[in-house]
């Protein structure tokens, strides 16, 4: 039950209102411009296009469904996806301009349905995978046309992050409402992998332990990373087994994970109780809140340009910025157009 009323809270995080500014659910930075970067509210997406000073409403032609996930085409920039709260997954191929709704194969599980994340395959831009309450998803064309991957997971049906091995595509990792699930063949069959992250005798209970975040280390990507709702999980052996970390963490519900690109070993949560990073793969924790008028961040991003500069998003109190790794934030204008 503790397990469960802690994934209740998550979900009110991003699909009811606050006092103040909205809560920023996502961020999502342009891969190769620095000035350029999207956000999504409760309500809207909004785009800048000068590092955050200025903001536009790009939700127009849309339903009203909540955005809760987006991603960027790595290979086309302009083209971007959303995934809703009972609306399926939006794409627009002018920045945001216009969208269009696709969501062949989608149809069944629409109204009930959350798109949490997008993950492309790093080979083929066009193959991806969706993240939903409703199970893995596959496209092989650009999301024309959705196939549902849930061969193996019959404990659950909820799926909240998903993390491939950027060196193997053909690895997935699904984090789910009952722990971690592993897939080797691209999602056509898994295999459920919680030894060491939920006990014994709660392994076939689908409310086991809720992951909001799974990921490959880029630099030994037999070492994966597991946020959950109640607390933070390593493994260093592709799953075999995981060990518990980062318990000297004040909240162990953790809602963001980022690790770094550019320094083995170095990795960034979030939480309640603000941000904090580890050097040495999560044994030992720094608080960077210096600036942030708020402790209560709901999202986290790193540049891929600059592994420096980080934005984060509150639950009702703005949008921040860190030019030096964390150490400092300033506030940026959280004036965002409702039209």
């Amino acid at each position: 039950m503790k397990q469960f009323l802690a994934l209740l809270f998550l979900a009110a995080l991003s699909l009811s209102g606050c006092t103040g500014s909205d809560p920023i659910v996502v961020i999502q930075l342009h891969p190769t411009n620095p000035d350029i970067l999207y956000i999504a509210t409760n309500d809207y997406i909004y785009k800048s296009r000068d590092g955050g000073k200025t903001w536009s409403n790009l939700s127009k032609g849309m339903s009203h469904s909540r955005v809760i996930a987006m991603a960027i085409d790595p290979a086309y920039p302009a083209t971007i996806y959303a995934g809703t709260k009972g609306d399926a997954v939006y794409k627009s191929y002018d920045g945001g301009q216009r969208w269009t709704s696709i969501r062949g194969g989608l149809d069944d599980a629409t109204i009930s349905s959350v798109v949490n994340q997008f993950v492309f395959d790093p080979a083929d831009d066009t193959h991806i995978f969706l993240a939903t309450t409703m199970g893995v998803f596959e496209s092989k064309n650009a999301g024309e046309r959705w196939t549902k991957r849930m061969d193996g997971m019959k404990e659950v049906l909820m799926v909240v992050t998903l993390g491939m091995d950027p060196t193997r595509s053909s690895v997935l990792y699904a984090g789910t409402s009952g722990g971690v699930y592993k897939s080797v063949n691209q999602g056509a069959h898994w295999q459920q992998v919680n030894h060491g992250l939920v006990p014994e005798g709660m392994v076939k209970t689908s409310r086991a332990l809720s992951v909001t975040s799974v990921q490959v280390d880029p630099f030994t990507t037999e070492t994966v990373y597991a946020a959950t709702l109640a607390g933070l999980y390593k493994t260093t052996d592709g799953a075999v087994s995981w060990v518990r970390i980062g318990e000297s963490l004040q909240d162990q519900m953790i809602v963001s994970m980022v690790l770094d690109r550019a320094r083995s070993g170095v990795m960034y949560v979030a939480a309640r109780d603000g941000i904090h990073r580890s050097e040495d793969g999560g044994t030992s924790w720094v608080a960077l809140n210096e600036g942030l008028a708020t402790t209560n961040i709901r999202s986290l991003a790193q540049s891929a340009l600059d592994p420096q500069l980080f934005y984060a998003g509150t639950n009702g109190s703005g949008l921040y910025r860190s030019t030096d790794g964390g150490a400092h934030w300033e506030a940026l204008p959280s004036v965002f157009p409702k039209e």
